[in-house]
């Protein structure tokens, strides 16, 4: 006969179980990742991540996009915007509801982009546009999104320049969509021009709409030194600066941000290795690193860290990744670094050793097929 002792500690033990194991904690986010991947195959996976010790699991799969390579999520995390970037001349972009109780993604609708190869997507904090990069098609496309959510027709702005006979800037390559931190100015950063072109946002009166529309900036772009290939840009954490990657020169440009306008102060090495391949680029949430991942070539992720008087980065280290860092992703409590290893199908994570800056792999590898992207959500 089992005592009463014996009986509280089994139940207590049961207890644990349940609590560990079977409910969602505080410790505990979402995690959204993009891939390449043919239609038919798995494009889209949604993870339970702790952000406290690094362990995940795979909750669902979404099928039915030819390279769902990027996603951008909206404020309330209730929508996800996916590119799908695939290969036909008039891709696609999708609408997808998401449910932060249960995980449940529901497909709203698709539209073209007008384009081809978008491999960046953006939407503002308002729910009122979503905007694609299209890499190929040398245009950014500017979709509105309607009361429900999804994504009403598309309009394409096509852009000219390049250098005839180059390899890889012989036309426009745009490859992201930002905001300034204030979302007043939108910024799309073009490879193939050595271009970085501003808009303003501006609500859309003259139908009574609420809707954001794009007028080109006083400026209408900022030039960067021939042969940089602009990438992607981040913030620092106090809005004041701004970091971008620059994919065929390797280095980070810090720019000053005032008014809308992004004065470049300094340039610094992040590819020693000068392979052509510098991907993503991102701030610790405490404003006091910098991280912007290599491929090609000694695949890694070059550390820095940032004055905080001056937004200066001065190169502290250097951690070697798995191949092809495409994108990585800091948690939302930035103790871990997370990079998407797209030709090594894997998800490495590192711990952020918040006083060096250093990363340490601890050894909790999530095994992807071709990564990409990386979004977390809070789970509700």
């Amino acid at each position: 006969m089992i005592g009463l002792k014996t009986k509280m500690i089994f139940l207590a033990s049961l207890m644990s179980f349940f609590s560990t194991s079977c409910m969602k904690t505080g410790n505990e986010v979402y995690m959204i990742v993009g891939s390449y991947a043919e239609a038919s195959d798995t494009g889209i996976y949604l993870y339970r991540l702790n952000i406290d010790d690094g362990s995940s699991e795979l909750l669902k799969t979404v099928t039915g996009i030819a390279d769902p390579s990027f996603q951008a999520l909206s404020s309330d995390g209730q929508f996800i915007y996916s590119v799908g970037e695939g290969k036909e001349k008039n891709a696609k972009a999708y609408a997808y509801s998401f449910d932060r109780k249960t995980g449940d993604i529901r497909l709203l609708n698709v539209k073209e982009v007008g384009s081809s190869g978008p491999c960046h997507i953006w939407t503002d904090s308002g729910r009122r546009l979503v905007v694609t990069a299209n890499y190929s098609g040398g245009s950014v496309s500017v979709l509105p999104v309607l009361p429900d959510g999804s994504l009403g027709e598309a309009e394409a702005l096509t852009y000219d320049g390049g250098t005839p006979g180059s390899a890889r800037q012989e036309a426009p390559h745009l490859h992201q969509i930002y905001t300034s931190p204030d979302e007043k100015y939108l910024y799309a950063n073009d490879l193939g021009t050595d271009r970085i072109y501003k808009y303003e946002l501006r609500a859309d009166d003259a139908n009574g709409s609420g809707r954001l529309k794009l007028t080109e900036g006083d400026v209408p772009y900022f030039s960067l030194p021939a042969g940089e290939g602009p990438r992607h840009t981040t913030f620092g954490a106090d809005g004041r600066f701004a970091y971008l990657i620059s994919e065929l020169s390797g280095r980070v440009a810090v720019l000053r941000y005032e008014d809308g306008n992004l004065i470049p102060i300094q340039f610094i090495e992040a590819d020693s290795l000068k392979a052509a391949g510098s991907a993503e680029i991102q701030v610790s949430p405490d404003g006091r690193f910098l991280y912007a991942s290599n491929r090609l070539k000694g695949d890694g992720l070059a550390i820095f860290s940032i004055d905080s008087a001056t937004g200066l980065l001065t190169k502290i280290g250097y951690q070697p990744t798995g191949a092809h860092p495409r994108y990585f992703s800091i948690t939302p409590n930035g103790k871990f670094l997370l990079c998407a290893c797209r030709d090594d199908n894997v998800i490495q994570i590192f711990e952020i050793d918040n006083l060096s800056g250093l990363l340490k792999n601890i050894g909790k590898d999530i095994k992807v097929s071709k990564p990409v992207c990386l979004n977390y959500v809070e789970i509700l």
